[in-house]
């Protein structure tokens, strides 16, 4: 039988109230959270419970369903890295959240397992059930109430899981429960750059936050956002991916001075990997497109020359995010 189970992970300000949750069926999940944490801890706790709560189950494959492009990378493409320079990045950097790292590398021996990357908020039944219930629990701690950690994977929700996924049919399945843990110490890109980074454009993961008051907020929106744009610029902005997942966009998207598409998971990673980029701009318009909508016009300099950029601004509730950015070396 295959454990098809979807993982997902949620931070109300991220940092701030955290949850995570599994998810096979309404018989067959789990949740759990912190008072405090990040979107990314969570994401990797939901991936982390679901390999102890199937721990058991030694000789079944493992599908999980994830719409973080962070947690797959970390686990299939960059963790053996990592162990080899002792845990620290490319740059010599502690990795970020390398405790709950640590524990996923001990539960993938000898397991067999797969990641399959999903798009998030996008109807997509396991996905959106476990983003429910993560969401949830991260509630719960930001209100102080108890959480509704689920059935597990006990013997009433292994039953049901087979009955609905028999030996040799894809499954849609399953964990078992295990003690809560503890949140770990939080220990050449495109975007305001140059090309580099990852071979494909990876698909983003929804961070859930609430809104971080923007700088001036008695200023005009395009004050605003021109001061938010800078401030992306900063490379210990750039570096913290509680901050850039407040400023870009869900459906952020930049077109760069290559030609590539990035997406915001795959910007967000690069920015925290890469921090280093240009440290000025010269403006040369700011328009407001309509009582939410900003496009910022500019020229930045870097070494290897000048790029004019556009970047459009959009206002949701009191934060403004960015959208779109594009990026065209100058002549």
């Amino acid at each position: 039988m295959t454990i098809t189970a979807a993982a997902d992970g949620s931070a109300l300000g991220n940092p701030g109230p955290a949850g995570w949750a599994w998810y096979v069926n309404d018989d067959c999940w789990r949740a759990g959270g912190w008072p405090h944490g990040t979107n990314n801890q969570g994401e990797l706790m939901a991936v982390l419970d679901l390999f102890r709560a199937t721990a058991h189950l030694v000789g079944e494959d493992l599908h999980i369903l994830c719409d973080s492009q962070y947690v797959i990378n970390s686990v299939t493409k960059w963790m053996p890295g990592w162990k080899r320079k002792g845990w620290r990045k490319s740059d010599g950097k502690p990795v970020l959240n390398v405790e709950l790292l640590k524990e996923i590398d001990q539960e993938l021996r000898g397991r067999k397992y797969t990641f399959e990357w999903v798009r998030g908020h996008a109807g997509h039944e396991l996905n959106e059930a476990a983003d429910e219930r993560a969401r949830a629990a991260a509630t719960a701690y930001q209100q102080g109430v108890a959480v509704r950690q689920g059935p597990g994977f006990g013997s009433s929700a292994e039953s049901s899981c087979e009955a609905a996924h028999p030996a040799g049919a894809p499954a849609s399945p399953a964990g078992a429960a295990a003690p809560p843990m503890a949140p770990p110490r939080i220990g050449q890109q495109e975007f305001f750059g140059d090309a580099g980074g990852f071979d494909e454009p990876d698909l983003f993961s929804v961070l859930e936050e609430e809104s971080t008051p923007a700088p001036g907020m008695d200023a005009s929106p395009e004050a605003i956002v021109e001061a938010l744009e800078r401030e992306l610029l900063r490379p210990d902005t750039r570096a913290d991916l509680g901050r850039t997942g407040v400023l870009l966009h869900p459906d952020f998207t930049e077109i760069g001075a290559s030609g590539r598409i990035w997406t915001r998971d795959a910007m967000m990673m690069e920015l925290e990997q890469s921090p280093e980029g240009p440290t000025d701009l010269e403006l040369l318009g700011a328009d407001r497109l309509g009582d939410s909508t900003v496009l910022l016009t500019y020229r930045s300099y870097a070494r290897s020359g000048t790029t004019l950029r556009s970047s459009l601004w959009v206002r949701e509730g009191a934060q403004w995010r960015l959208r779109f950015h594009q990026g065209t070396p100058e002549a």
